[in-house]
């Protein structure tokens, strides 16, 4: 009985030393596909818009003028809307944060409305001993009226001014009429209007 527990003893420890037949092996992986390495899995961090603290105009050339404005209106009433949204004009001879682009035009709006004149009505009916039976109907008809208007049109795109990359775009639109006045107005009020979304 000792003879057979030495032997399966001995069997065992036999087994233990021999070379494991299981080997870890793994195929080489395949060739990542065209384009892959240039794919971001996570997206792109927010744009720290705070980060932006002056500003100087795109390739240093100004935005024209016209539409009737002083020269340099334009200009001036951007540079005064950016002051109130905490951008300063850059230092000279320092990199802006940001570059900024602008464009101006005077364009032409069909605007409609519905003007309610008047109103229809009416009754029929018949009647016998003082009864009465009969229909009515009122409402009133609505007019569709149509007018054309002249409207400033200010378009603006500011860009980073270290890598160019495009930050913001808007445009905003005011009434105006060939006074020149009432033009300067629009102009404001289409320059905030613009510049209304930024920061997003």
């Amino acid at each position: 009985m000792h003879r057979l527990a030495a032997l399966t003893l001995c069997l065992a420890l036999g087994a233990c030393q021999s070379p494991n037949p299981y080997r870890a092996e793994s195929a080489a992986l395949p060739p990542a596909p065209a384009g892959v390495a240039t794919r971001t899995v996570y997206p792109a961090a927010p744009r720290d818009y705070a980060g932006y603290r002056d500003w100087a105009w795109l390739n240093d050339r100004p935005p024209g003028d016209g539409a009737g404005l002083a020269p340099g209106q334009l200009q001036e009433t951007l540079s005064a809307e950016l002051d109130r949204r905490g951008l300063r004009p850059v230092r000279p001879g320092a990199t802006a944060d940001l570059r900024v682009a602008a464009q101006l035009a005077l364009e032409w709006r069909i605007r409609t409305y519905e003007d309610y004149y008047g109103s229809l009505g009416g009754y029929y009916g018949h009647g016998h001993d003082h009864d009465h039976y009969g229909y009515g109907a009122w409402g009133a008809v609505p007019i569709v009226r149509s007018y054309e208007e002249q409207v400033l049109v200010v378009r603006v795109e500011l860009s980073d001014g270290a890598g160019g990359q495009p930050v913001w775009s808007g445009s905003g639109e005011a009434r105006t009429d060939d006074d020149p006045g009432q033009r300067a107005d629009a102009l404001r009020q289409a320059v905030r209007r613009a510049l209304k979304g930024f920061p997003p």
